[in-house]
């Protein structure tokens, strides 16, 4: 990293930029774009908490969040969870520390909102982001989401 990264909104002066944003190739197939990600914000204000991951005034990645979904099963009492719903980082800017920030910025921004435990989903596979996210802290739930690992990161 060459300065600190920040977040910033998604807005009209940068989603040109945001909408550039590509992950290596070998890693499309792990992570929608963030054309969809923008699309399903669009469609669940209510708990899309998209943002770009900036370093000086260069976008190096993108993160969207989900805040309180209730994942409880039909008639089953409620279980709200918030969590990490898409993290792309820039292909050439893999490696240098954005990912960690991007999880901890959402792990902040969660315990800002009183939240206990971070959820997230990834890959599983020799190819997916498993060992990157056990190494944040995180573990697996012993759920799924579709063919996804559900993962789960005490925030306490």
């Amino acid at each position: 990293m060459s300065t600190a990264p920040r977040l910033e909104p998604v807005t009209p002066d940068n989603i040109d930029a945001a909408l550039a944003l590509r992950v290596r190739p070998d890693q499309e197939h792990l992570v929608a774009p963030v054309v969809k990600s923008l699309a399903e914000a669009y469609v669940h204000p209510e708990a899309a908490w998209p943002r770009l991951i900036l370093d000086g005034d260069r976008v190096v990645g993108f993160l969207m969040a989900f805040l309180d979904i209730d994942f409880a099963a039909d008639g089953a009492a409620p279980d709200l969870r918030s969590g990490l719903w898409r993290l792309n980082i820039a292909a050439d800017a893999q490696g240098r520390g954005y990912g960690r920030f991007a999880v901890e910025s959402v792990a902040t921004e969660l315990r800002r909102r009183g939240t206990t435990r971070l959820t997230t989903t990834w890959h599983p596979g020799p190819d997916g982001p498993e060992p990157f996210y056990l190494s944040l802290g995180f573990r697996p739930t012993g759920e799924l989401s579709g063919t996804q690992t559900v993962g789960e990161l005490q925030l306490t």
